[in-house]
């Protein structure tokens, strides 16, 4: 069994590249059920968020398969230049770079707390179409547990890191304070109600943006206001910053609605949405200036963080062993239960002898087969697993290969 994925990430690509490429939850699923279609793949699991995707694979060893060229195919692109955007990654490479992924150390903002949650909802879209298997199952789940371990035993960031609090941070370092400004989110979806939310707590006037067949269902962060969608416009000229965090496959802001829009004070956008929401060409518009996903990168480390690194290392190569433990594990339990079945015959058919020749009754005789059938299943399954947790995985499979030249016929 080879576990594989292919990624591009914020590293390697700009927003508009990495946008070519991003799945709604909706083609996500449907991707993966087309992907598991395809003969020698056993689980997917596709990972798509801002600033990522990545599609995870099961697959029989040897097998060579394109994962580019599958996903060419689900996105109806026919550039093979985009390719070299691409990571792909195979085994213990790729079980690597997920436990580091899942405890923040390859996010945008060093140490989010965001990307733990994607890659549990990423784990049960999976399971919702099926397309997952116990390889990548317990892979994802045990990469979850290394996320949680490093956020508690090796925290690298405080506060409530994400792009949104980055933006903040950066525009206030630049001299902007969004204290008494006034703000509009356009979109009312996690991202925008954590945009909402931390605009809010920054002492801004915040106003966010509800589609009307969703309007009496949804909540909005407390001390905001609402206006519907279609009015954002008409509103706009009022606003210092306007942050637009949707999953939409179209701008929300255009150029063209501008044609018509008289700007009385400087104007802030902030386009945090992959695809992008607001159209580029804006930020050209006297009076804009306009951010993307990609601008409030930062290299900078907190002086704990080296050490927070260290630690978190330790904990993502003790996770690493236990999942490998588990997978070989998972190979060789086969041979184990040959094993015990060929030992128990073989004491079965001596014990046998021994019973044939001692009177007892018929039934008797019948049952107290039956009962050290059950023990000698049991000595030998404690003996076997007894070496596997006394030796090196190395030797225990060495074990395991001579007790099997035992039984060969």
């Amino acid at each position: 069994m080879t576990i594989s994925m292919i990624g591009i990430d914020h590293d390697r690509a700009p927003v508009d590249i990495r946008a070519l490429f991003a799945f709604t939850k909706k083609n996500a699923g449907e991707a993966m059920e087309k992907l598991k279609e395809r003969a020698g793949i056993h689980g997917c699991i596709i990972l798509s968020t801002c600033n990522r995707l990545e599609i995870w694979t099961s697959h029989e060893d040897g097998q060579q398969i394109s994962m580019y060229q599958c996903l060419c195919q689900l996105k109806g692109i026919q550039d093979d230049s985009y390719e070299r955007y691409f990571t792909a990654r195979q085994d213990r490479e790729a079980v690597e770079h997920l436990f580091y992924l899942a405890g923040g150390l390859k996010s945008q903002i060093l140490g989010e707390d965001q990307i733990l949650t994607q890659i549990k909802e990423a784990l049960n879209l999976a399971r919702e179409h099926f397309t997952t298997d116990s390889v990548l199952e317990v892979l994802f789940r045990m990469a979850v547990t290394a996320g949680k371990k490093i956020k508690t035993e090796a925290p690298l960031a405080h506060g409530n890191p994400s792009v949104i609090h980055q933006a903040v941070r950066y525009l206030k370092e630049q001299g902007y304070d969004m204290h008494g400004k006034t703000c509009m989110v356009i979109g009312n979806g996690e991202m925008g109600k954590v945009a909402a939310q931390t605009l809010r707590d920054a002492g801004a006037n915040v106003t966010v943006t509800v589609r009307q067949y969703r309007s009496g269902m949804v909540s909005i962060p407390i001390g905001c206001s609402r206006i519907h969608y279609g009015e954002r416009m008409r509103f706009l000229p009022n606003c210092d910053v306007v942050v637009s965090a949707t999953a939409s496959p179209n701008f929300t802001l255009r150029e063209e609605l501008f044609q018509n829009i008289i700007l009385s004070r400087p104007l802030l956008l902030l386009d945090l949405a992959v695809p992008r929401d607001i159209e580029p060409s804006l930020g050209n518009r006297d009076g804009i200036t306009l951010y993307d996903m990609d601008s409030f990168r930062t290299d900078r480390f907190s002086p704990e963080a080296s050490e927070s690194l260290k630690k978190a290392g330790f904990i993502v190569e003790e996770q690493m062993t236990e999942f490998f433990q588990w997978l070989d594990g998972r190979d060789v339990i086969p041979r184990i239960q040959e094993i015990r079945e060929d030992a128990v015959q073989d004491l079965n058919l001596r014990i046998e002898k021994i019973l044939k020749k001692t009177p007892m009754q018929d039934e008797d005789r019948e049952n107290l087969l039956k009962a050290v059938d059950v023990a000698a299943g049991k000595v030998v399954s404690k003996m076997i697993f007894g070496l596997r947790d006394s030796l090196n995985q190395d030797a225990f499979l060495e074990c395991v290969a001579g007790l099997e030249k035992v039984y060969e016929e």
